[in-house]
């Protein structure tokens, strides 16, 4: 991704395309953040925002919001994290750009999990609420990154079977990318479910 966004950063600056070299620094940020120089990628990622919003543009504003929400949830900022999917929220019935809603509400529940281990329900509710959106919008990758939450959170309460029985038809939905990370996390996970049933 830091390449990518390196090259689309030259291209938008010879181009003189302001909006795509706001975009290009949100992205470079984000690589930034997730190889552990977290506090210098949020601070490209909100500097390439600002830029992004001078255009006047809004566009896949919700999903950049998203992604510094995920990275404050790295850092364990969890209501820096819910602060912003507040807005990329709000930004979503404002505009109605959709489609990372149901990754949206899935951040925030892991985020309400991460604040408080009384957010449960709260995260749960979430969790259900993205898993909606995603089949309403045949959105398998979010709906599989959904049901992998909620089954983890089902299994931390006991609910194995449930989990099981969410989750493994949906693994078993995909014919391929088995090496990506979800897909390999919802292995893992279902593994661990079948071996607590033997």
């Amino acid at each position: 991704m830091q390449a990518q966004a390196h090259e689309l950063l030259e291209l938008a600056q010879h181009q003189a395309l302001p909006f795509w070299v706001a975009w290009a620094q949100t992205l470079q940020g984000w690589a930034l953040a997730v190889q552990d120089k977290r506090q210098m990628g949020l601070d490209h990622m909100w500097e390439g925002l600002a830029a992004c919003r001078a255009t006047g543009s809004e566009l896949d504003r919700p999903w950049l919001l998203g992604l510094i929400a995920e990275v404050y949830g790295q850092d364990k900022q969890s209501d820096d994290g819910l602060r912003v999917l507040s807005e990329a929220l709000a930004l979503v019935d404002k505009t109605g750009e959709r489609w990372y809603e149901a990754e949206l509400y899935r951040c925030k529940g892991e985020l309400l999990l991460q604040q408080s281990s009384d957010n449960q329900s709260k995260a749960e509710a979430c969790f259900q609420k993205a898993l909606d959106i995603a089949r309403r919008q045949e959105a398998k990758s979010w709906e599989l990154r959904a049901a992998t939450s909620l089954a983890k959170l089902w299994l931390q309460q006991g609910k194995r079977q449930e989990a099981h029985d969410l989750l493994a038809p949906m693994y078993n939905w995909f014919t391929e990318g088995f090496d990506t990370a979800d897909l390999i996390d919802a292995k893992a996970l279902l593994d661990e479910l079948s071996e607590g049933s033997r």
